[in-house]
């Protein structure tokens, strides 16, 4: 999805891959080529909302596992289905 970015307010957002970096607990986790939107101004990306679920969902097992750094490769982890479009 196109839109202009809320940040720089001047770009505008397309199809990329993007690098998350999360911290709690003590613990960072870096999650490489995460499917986006990212600005082409500014850099800034937004997730869809399955998407921001999942990234999370790795970061809570790497904290859960006691990790202190973790870094993955998004297309290496298994696929979710339950992250498919629901339709109606």
């Amino acid at each position: 999805m196109t839109m202009t970015c809320v940040i720089c307010k001047n770009g505008q957002t397309g199809p990329g891959k993007v690098t998350v970096t999360l911290q709690r607990e003590g613990s960072t986790v870096i999650i490489k080529g995460v499917p986006g939107d990212v600005c082409e101004n500014c850099g800034e990306y937004y997730l869809t909302e399955a998407m921001t679920d999942r990234v999370l969902s790795i970061g809570e097992e790497a904290v859960a596992k006691g990790a202190e750094v973790e870094i993955v490769r998004y297309a290496a982890l298994p696929s979710v289905p339950e992250l498919a479009p629901v339709e109606k």
